[in-house]
């Protein structure tokens, strides 16, 4: 009871507005222009093998396409959106990190002409990888961490991108410590590359702030 409360309690007031503390903004999109139906977590884990598939399909289908003006742009941002409000759910998060879906993230991640996309993009990645509870064995997390290394490592001296893109770095590090602690051997695609230490040394070095964007 003494560790747990302390005077300290009664007299320290919470910090507000601190501009050190980077809040996170609320994930809202916008239904006209998602160009998908809107489902629930409750209503993809209901779907049919087939409708799920399409779903998917869809998903995947306009994640690849090519960001030709700032409309496709901002539609593709909004898609990404969606995915941030349904990959807080657990069982479809395991459902997504183990689809199709998660390396058209990768891809993307990679290749995205927009940073604002890449961003968004790391964020879903973030929150499908905190909240899978299992990871499947042919999951191409390697692929991502070895993805996010390099970007950090090309835009070390911008600290607003590094803030978007250590969490999720961090979240699929613990993912992987995690599973292989319930698996009897290691898997290949869950291999963590040494540059991806060697940057997040780095980063503790420099004093980096983590937070997600």
């Amino acid at each position: 009871k003494e560790l747990i409360y302390t005077e300290s309690d009664l007299i320290i007031t919470p910090i507000i507005d601190n501009p050190k503390i980077m809040k996170l903004m609320p994930v809202r999109f916008d239904l006209k222009t998602l160009h998908i139906p809107a489902h629930s977590a409750e209503k993809l884990l209901s779907m049919k093998d087939m409708d799920w598939d399409d779903f998917l399909h869809q998903i995947c289908s306009l994640l690849d396409s090519v960001e030709k003006n700032t409309g496709a742009a901002r539609s593709k941002l909004n898609l990404l959106y969606y995915l941030c409000t349904v990959a807080v759910h657990k069982e479809v998060a395991s459902k997504l990190m183990s689809s199709q879906l998660f390396p058209v993230l990768i891809q993307q991640l990679r290749a995205a002409v927009n940073w604002d996309i890449r961003a968004k993009v790391a964020r879903v990645i973030g929150l499908l990888t905190l909240h899978t509870s299992e990871l499947g064995e042919d999951v191409p997390v390697s692929e991502a961490i070895a993805v996010l290394t390099e970007l950090i490592r090309e835009n070390f001296r911008n600290s607003k991108l590094k803030q978007c893109l250590l969490p999720t770095l961090g979240e699929l590090l613990y993912l992987i410590a995690s599973q292989e602690g319930k698996k009897e051997h290691p898997r290949e695609c869950w291999v963590v590359p040494l540059a991806a230490y060697t940057v997040l040394m780095r980063c503790l070095r420099e004093g980096v702030r983590l937070c997600h964007c």
